[in-house]
């Protein structure tokens, strides 16, 4: 199983960016999927997490009103909108994959299966 993150790059504070995660090699739309961030020196940070059905959500305080997480289990993709970001949210975004997920371990890194590979994400002041 391979998990790809794309749509990071460099924006202006204020601005917007549109994550993406594909998975492949095989089905995952029974997991739930996450989103979390490292900065070089520092702990990962779960920003965002949903569950298989979309039903379920999760969102550090960091985020919560700028960041949105939505799924699409037919694309096996999971997506991450982020707005109003500032310098603060500069950092490699990483997508992860849980077979067993609730809030309450969503910022678990070990209940995690499946992780991509990193997108860098940079806000320029």
């Amino acid at each position: 199983v391979q998990l790809q993150a794309s749509g990071g790059g460099l924006v202006q504070a204020g601005g917007s960016l549109s994550l993406s995660c594909v998975a492949s090699g095989r089905t995952l739309g029974s997991y739930a999927k996450a989103w979390s961030r490292q900065v070089p020196g520092k702990e990962r940070e779960f920003v965002a997490a949903i569950s298989w059905s979309g039903g379920g959500t999760y969102y550090a305080d960091s985020v919560k009103g700028r960041f949105t997480i939505s799924r699409d289990n037919a694309k096996n993709t999971v997506y991450l909108q982020m707005n109003n970001l500032s310098p603060e949210d500069t950092a490699v975004y990483y997508c992860a994959a849980a077979a067993r997920w609730s809030r309450n371990t969503a910022t678990t890194e070990r209940e995690y299966d499946y992780w991509g590979q990193g997108t860098q994400v940079t806000v320029s002041s």
